[in-house]
């Protein structure tokens, strides 16, 4: 019971004191204890550069992230300069420029830096939402990872060097743009040309999602004149002297697309009218490279920004809910928020330890295109695993994130959905686009049956099982036994009923296979 009391007191400085000084790495134990058990050795040195990274990134870019999210900054196109110049200026806040040089200027791509601080950052930075930089810093790895195989030119190391290290102080930033309106995740269906110019190659023809579009340079699939195979080019935004002039390299930003989230990222709609490109590899190999390093780091992307998006729900929900009082006591001594918050924290942990448990297994195995019959048995076994479970992962833990978030934002009651009040909302917009970029769930969980199939001869469902869950895995039968069934289903693509309940089956079980996964892994970190 309470009295009337028209000033009412009422304040929420004491939850935003304790929400503005979490540093969010020093202040994560558990973060801490999941990088010692999988960056071995080298822990203390990733340990001491993740809480230099935090301490800016939790504070001063926690907070640039904050205003440049806001409607009223919105980024936009300036097609023309005040004397009739055609431009296409991408017009963003000073605050993301401030935020996207000060997350570059780490040289995160740098040869030197350890691949373990590289995933700590990167998980980190997630924790901040998309802000403009987060999508560029994926592009920019699968960019990096591609030029690490087939920089086989000058112009191709000058850009190498330029988004690794930087040149003349300045860290290139990369974007890819693969996608064409008919098409979608059908990237096989592509229209747009390269043609030979001499001795180089020009892009022409139209790109329907092109995010990052500030970037420094974009890999842009193409087929070659006359063929159907995919090719990979690499296309500068500007030629060397024209950034300076705002004079684009062959390519018009024709509009800026509007986004439920992400909304700090620009995704546009351009056209390549001889656009000057650089062949990155095999011209005949494209679509394998493509989908087998540059969209599966992207991936590998999702399922680290899922992870770190949910550590962030878990964690304000938790301050939050010992925070606010109703009915006489803290809203965490409610059974029913207790069981929520234990939920929260559950998936957070999970899914991060799944993150870089899988991390692990990519660093050992390496990034192939296509399935590849290189190597031994074992060897072609730890590969495959390695490509389906970043794609289970991306498709479960993407649609976890909107689950948690939003269970998050419940806590929040009211506020919860007040734009101004906590990052919830933004991370929950965040989270729904993160489902669908590089493969909506569907795609995924096809392919992901397709490989199954052609693999079974040398790694039969049996095996991968037991791979994913540990050979002494509480219910490793029940799973091998229904991923068996599930596999000799002929095609998920026939409409009729049996397909329709093994297509439902089969989703379930995709989702289940990564909880085993991460599981297995949070096992290993606590």
């Amino acid at each position: 019971m309470s009295f009337p009391d028209p000033s009412n007191p009422y304040s929420f400085d004491d939850f935003l004191s304790w929400r503005d000084g979490v540093d969010y790495y020093a202040d994560d134990a558990f973060l801490q204890e999941v990088v010692r058990t999988y960056a071995g050795a080298g822990a203390d040195a990733v340990d001491a550069r993740a809480r230099d990274f935090s301490k800016k990134l939790s504070f001063r870019w926690r907070q640039l992230s904050e205003v440049a999210a806001t409607p009223e900054n919105r980024p936009f196109v300036m097609h023309y300069d005040g004397h009739g110049h055609r431009i296409d200026r991408i017009v963003r806040p000073l605050e993301t420029l401030e935020l996207e040089r000060g997350v570059f200027d780490e040289r995160i791509f740098s040869p030197s830096l350890e691949p373990w601080a590289r995933l700590t950052m990167i998980y980190l930075l997630n924790q901040n939402g998309e802000s403009c930089v987060t999508c560029p810093v994926a592009c920019t790895e699968g960019m990096v990872a591609l030029l690490e195989r087939f920089a086989d030119s000058d112009e191709l190391r000058r850009v190498y060097a330029h988004i690794t290290d930087g040149l003349d102080g300045h860290v290139g930033i990369g974007a890819q743009y693969l996608s064409e309106i008919q098409g979608g995740s059908d990237v096989p269906a592509n229209l747009v040309e390269a043609r030979r110019d001499g001795a180089d190659w020009r892009i022409y023809g139209k790109k329907f999602f092109c995010s990052a579009t500030h970037a420094d340079y974009a890999v842009v699939t193409a087929k070659p004149t006359g063929s159907e195979q995919l090719g990979i080019f690499l296309v500068p935004s500007w030629l060397p002297g024209d950034k300076a002039l705002e004079r684009r390299n062959g390519f018009t930003i024709d509009r800026i697309k509007w986004k439920m989230g992400t909304s700090e990222l620009t995704t546009a709609e351009l056209t390549f009218d001889g656009a000057l490109a650089y062949p990155v590899g095999p011209l005949d190999r494209g679509l394998a490279n493509v989908v087998g390093i540059v969209l599966t780091l992207s991936r590998l992307n999702v399922g680290i920004s899922a992870a770190a998006s949910m550590a962030r729900a878990a964690r304000e929900a938790r301050g939050y809910a010992k925070f606010r009082t109703a009915f006489g006591q803290p809203l965490e001594r409610f059974p029913m928020v207790h069981a929520q918050l234990q939920s929260l924290d559950h998936f957070a942990r999970r899914s991060t330890a799944g993150a870089f448990g899988l991390y692990a297994r990519t660093l050992s195995s390496g990034l192939q295109g296509g399935l590849g019959t290189e190597g031994t048995l074992d060897e072609r076994r730890e590969r495959f695993l390695v490509r389906e479970l970043i794609m289970l992962q991306k498709l479960a833990a993407a649609w976890d994130a909107t689950d948690v978030v939003r269970s998050a934002m419940s806590i929040f009651g009211g506020h919860g959905v007040m734009e101004d009040f906590s990052v919830l909302p933004r991370l929950y917009r965040d989270a729904a686009v993160n489902e669908l970029w590089e493969g909506p769930r569907n795609v995924l969980v096809s392919q992901i049956h397709r490989d199954m199939q052609r693999a079974a001869q040398w790694f039969p469902p049996a095996e991968f099982a037991k791979a994913v869950a540990g050979p002494d895995a509480d219910g490793l039968s029940d799973l091998t036994h229904e991923l068996e069934t599930l596999v000799t289903h002929p095609s998920l693509q026939t409409l009729d009923a049996q397909t329709v309940e093994v297509c439902v089956r089969w989703d379930a079980l995709c989702q289940r296979l990564v909880h085993v996964w991460q599981d297995r892994c949070l096992g290993e970190c606590t």
